[in-house]
């Protein structure tokens, strides 16, 4: 393909004149691989820098770009599923990462599971072979100011590179462990149990409060402190912050802990009894849209089986739906609504993207779509072409907006869900027919969005 000149606009002509011609990406996972992919299949030249084998991490094993390292299950591929729908976006984009999926997938019913090590070969052969691809095998210390440059290096970022981000995004905007509580969907919680109130009235009723009385809470207590937990891996067995903890781990200090922490009923009557219930636990508004609820304070390190058994015992949430289950783990992300534009760029650097896990989104294939629009976006650049971002209604849209447009004070990573995608314009019961017809308007969405973005 023939090389791009760099032209006038972007950068303004100051910057032009010292610019490199190249995109710089630094990590080869699988947000870095698709980043490197979508660049370079448009014409420019990208330099992807992996500090492994030189410098290895706490979690590879192996020095192929691309290594998945927790699981072999890419998620849902259920064209009715959320992660179906972003999975079929990113195909219709000619994405490496579903390409190379497909082509080691092992039987996993309906998820879309891989061989790992046919996976990160067939990736790595991939991008090694591609002629606008150069791989550089050693450790990057600085975020390049003069090319663009995105920065998707994992949750286990390297600490000179994590220094690099704290100068650019200040020291509260970078977090190293995920604390993330359960996400349910509004239509699946039981309005007639719970009460809308915020804590001593203060302010409007933001609040939806699960009530229970001293004989509900004893018996969820009790089948919290007897549930299965999840074992941390080595290099995440790492003190917990006090103000962060598992809620099973505050529960185990007493079983009135969490009444005087995240299911204190101080300051809250349910008006249908006209007293303080024993305990509450606060569901908060994850969306403008009032489609998904957050369990407050109820970050969790149970296993997903066991949070659906042992959460459901909490009045209002017997049917619940969840959208995200609840982890704490090691991580590095950034505060996005603090410090992300929609395309993926800082507010601080227009020369610098961020993405995949530091951006703030959950899961190996959703950190491949972010590194997919930021490649997109960083060549766009060099072919002095305006930068794009997908449709709301788009599962791409919808994730994008999530990371960018939440609450900063109450940000946590997300995975892509039904949540995130704006309201339908009619109300539909049935289940099937809504994700059909949510489906449909995205895929409709992306259509139009690519062919008037001129996106190949």
């Amino acid at each position: 393909m023939a090389e791009l000149e760099h032209r006038n606009g972007f950068f303004g002509l100051e910057n032009q004149r010292s610019m490199r011609d190249d995109v710089v990406v630094i990590g080869g996972g699988l947000a870095g691989s698709e980043a490197a992919w979508q660049a370079a299949e448009r014409g420019v030249r990208v330099t992807l820098y992996e500090m492994r084998p030189k410098q290895g991490t706490a979690a590879h094993k192996t020095d192929q770009l691309a290594e998945i390292v927790c699981s072999n299950s890419l998620g849902s591929a259920d064209p009715l599923s959320a992660p179906g729908i972003l999975k079929e976006e990113m195909r219709l984009l000619d994405s490496l990462v579903i390409r190379s999926a497909e082509s080691a997938r092992v039987p996993a019913g309906a998820a879309l599971a891989v061989d790992r090590e046919i996976f990160a070969r067939e990736i790595t052969r991939t991008l090694e072979s591609h002629p606008n691809i150069r791989i550089i095998r050693e450790e990057i210390r600085e975020i390049p100011t003069d090319a663009p440059c995105i920065v998707a290096t994992g949750p286990l970022t390297s600490e000179s590179l994590a220094r690099a981000l704290t100068a650019l995004t200040h020291k509260t905007n970078l977090a190293f462990f995920d604390a993330i509580s359960p996400i349910i969907d509004a239509e699946s919680i039981d309005m007639d149990k719970v009460f809308r109130a915020s804590r001593y009235e203060k302010g409007s009723a933001d609040y939806l409060n699960c009530p229970m009385d001293e004989e509900t809470y004893s018996a969820f207590y009790e089948a919290l402190m007897a549930a299965d937990k999840v074992q941390p891996k080595d290099f995440e067995k790492v003190p917990y912050f006090e103000g962060c903890l598992p809620i099973e781990a505050m529960a185990e200090r007493g079983k009135q802990t969490l009444t005087f922490g995240p299911m204190k009923p101080v300051g809250l009557v349910d008006p249908r009894t006209g007293v303080r219930p024993h305990a509450v636990l606060q569901l908060r508004a994850e969306n403008r849209h009032g489609s998904c609820y957050n369990m407050v304070g109820f970050q969790t390190k149970l296993t997903y089986p066991e949070q659906k058994r042992v959460f459901r015992m909490i009045p209002g949430l017997e049917r619940a739906e969840f959208l995200r289950y609840g982890s704490v783990h090691r991580n590095t992300f950034v505060n996005s609504p603090a410090v992300l534009r929609n395309t993926l760029q800082l507010k601080a650097s227009e020369t610098t993207w961020l993405a995949g896990c530091i951006v703030g989104v959950e899961g190996y294939v959703e950190c491949a779509a972010t590194g997919g629009l930021a490649g997109i976006n960083a060549g766009r650049v060099l072919a002095d072409l305006p930068l794009v971002t997908p449709p709301l209604a788009t599962a791409h849209g919808a994730l994008l907006h999530y990371i960018t447009t939440s609450d900063a004070k109450h940000f946590q990573p997300m995975n892509t869900n039904f949540g995130l995608f704006p309201p339908l314009p009619v109300n539909v019961r049935d289940k099937e027919q809504k994700r059909r017809m949510i489906r449909e308007r995205a895929f409709e969405e992306w259509q139009t969005w690519k062919r008037q973005s001129a996106l190949s």
